[in-house]
């Protein structure tokens, strides 16, 4: 993997009078899809399929040169660009953009005894906690093994191991990009601090990623699974999961959610048309540790339908929550609470608890604390609530769309008394402002650093928050 500090080439052909993206394509050795060519509406399309992406080309970069002559092509021709390693986090902000996908660009390389990883900006978390089997260290990776190491890290980020070690962003040591000028440069705290602050956090709006440096953390042994229980236990699995994460170690992280299955033939007959409690842990120590912890969430419940816990590789992770690893069309909202008291458990069973016909797919909430309250170096963080509500819905059919985005104005509505501000910016769903992730003082400064460096607004994230 390698980068090169470069003037913007005088050499690129004066911009076509009438297609100002015609010559562009035999600039670059990967390719350049418009509408209407074949593969354009798979490319141009996000992971969540409910965003209608509507770029005006999409590259599918070969290299991270592809990027650097994409960014100056775009620039002399008065062009927005952006990039989207898997399409995660999409929104409709790239209707007037030339979307570079920067899947192509894999390379792991990772040294165990500095405990530092450099990956490519197509580099899954699946494939990075692959490779660390073995070495006895992990990346501070979520619950998903198909989301980008690049697009995590930069929104944020909320880890298994957040409580131990912060958030994804504040794991980046090192980020290689393409700036606004088409310069391709690795930026450090050393070379660059304020850059390397709003990188941190702060999104994609300050350069199209081709790589970064990450640091990896010790993790020995790890243990994990999901407990499944009857719905109808939600409220005593709640209030025990209360008392447990009041008193969990920083090496413990729980999760706990009511989850409502279709009735669609697609799904196993176990789960369809089905709703349970889950209580989803990960564990930065043995067996025996995780088991004690968990025997208060074990005894709320009338019965333990299912029970995966047990020893966990880094490259296991992903198997935790069990989720859908193929795009789907979907909605989700956050929000950081205060507490999880009877009164905010009430009320959100009784709009999505059991026997409650309900659009909702999923209401869970995360245990936060520990780390994620640190003093950081980065845009996002600290965090100071003690837990995060979301939401989840699958739109498989568009007649969805307003109920479902009316049970999740319900359920903020809700939980607005218990509202503990932002937490990340890749916690935010499709149609929320990048202002809902930062309190004012952040926003207010990655807005300066935003017209300080592109005043052209040519680089353009997802959620872009230099406007207004």
């Amino acid at each position: 993997m390698t980068f090169t500090q470069q003037s913007p080439r005088s050499t690129d052909p004066a911009p076509s009078v009438t297609d100002p993206l015609a010559d562009l394509g035999p600039l670059l050795d990967g390719t350049v899809l418009r509408p209407g060519d074949e593969g354009y509406t798979e490319s141009a399309a996000p992971w969540n399929r409910s965003v209608e992406q509507r770029p005006v080309a999409v590259v599918l970069a070969s290299t991270a040169q592809d990027v650097v002559r994409t960014v100056r092509f775009a620039g002399a021709r008065g062009l927005r660009v952006s990039a989207q390693p898997s399409g995660h986090g999409a929104t409709t902000a790239l209707e007037d953009a030339v979307l570079l996908r920067t899947g192509a660009l894999d390379d792991i390389w990772i040294d165990a005894q500095s405990r530092v990883a450099r990956v490519g900006a197509g580099v899954t978390w699946g494939a990075l906690m692959t490779a660390l089997d073995g070495t006895g260290l992990v990346g501070l990776a979520g619950s998903s093994p198909v989301v980008s190491v690049v697009g995590y890290c930069l929104g944020g980020g909320l880890s298994w191991f957040s409580r131990r070690f912060g958030t994804g962003a504040a794991s980046l040591r090192a980020v290689e990009l393409v700036d606004p000028q088409g310069v391709h440069r690795w930026v450090t705290e050393d070379r660059d601090p304020e850059l390397m602050w709003a990188l941190r956090g702060g999104g994609g709006e300050f350069g199209i990623v081709t790589a970064v440096e990450i640091d990896l953390f010790p993790a020995p042994r790890i243990v994990g699974g999901r407990l499944a229980f009857p719905a109808e236990d939600a409220r005593d699995v709640l209030r025990a999961f209360r008392e447990v994460t009041s008193v969990a170690p920083e090496t413990l992280s729980l999760w706990a959610s009511v989850t409502h299955f279709p009735p669609l033939p697609l799904l196993p007959e176990e789960i369809r048309g089905r709703s349970f409690c889950f209580v989803d842990a990960v564990h930065l120590g043995g067996p025996d540790e995780l088991n004690a912890l968990l025997a208060p969430i074990r005894a709320a419940g009338t019965a333990v339908l299912r029970d995966t816990v047990r020893p966990l590789l880094p490259s296991e992770l992903g198997t935790v929550c069990e989720e859908p690893e193929e795009p789907s069309a979907a909605a989700h909202t956050a929000m950081a609470v205060t507490a999880i008291d009877d009164e905010l458990l009430d009320r959100v069973l009784g709009l999505a608890g059991p026997g409650v016909a309900t659009p909702l797919f999923q209401v869970l909430v995360r245990h936060l604390g520990g780390a994620l309250r640190a003093p950081t170096a980065g845009a996002g963080g600290p965090i100071a609530a003690p837990y995060l509500v979301t939401a989840l819905a699958m739109l498989p059919d568009p007649a969805l769309v307003e109920p479902v985005g009316a049970a999740m104005a319900q359920l903020r509505e809700i939980l607005r008394p218990w509202a503990a501000g932002p937490t990340t910016l890749s916690m935010l769903g499709a149609g929320e402002d990048a202002a809902d992730a930062f309190d004012a003082e952040t926003l207010a400064r990655l807005r300066r650093l935003k017209g300080d460096v592109d005043p052209g607004g040519l680089i353009r994230g997802n959620h872009p928050f230099a406007r207004g």
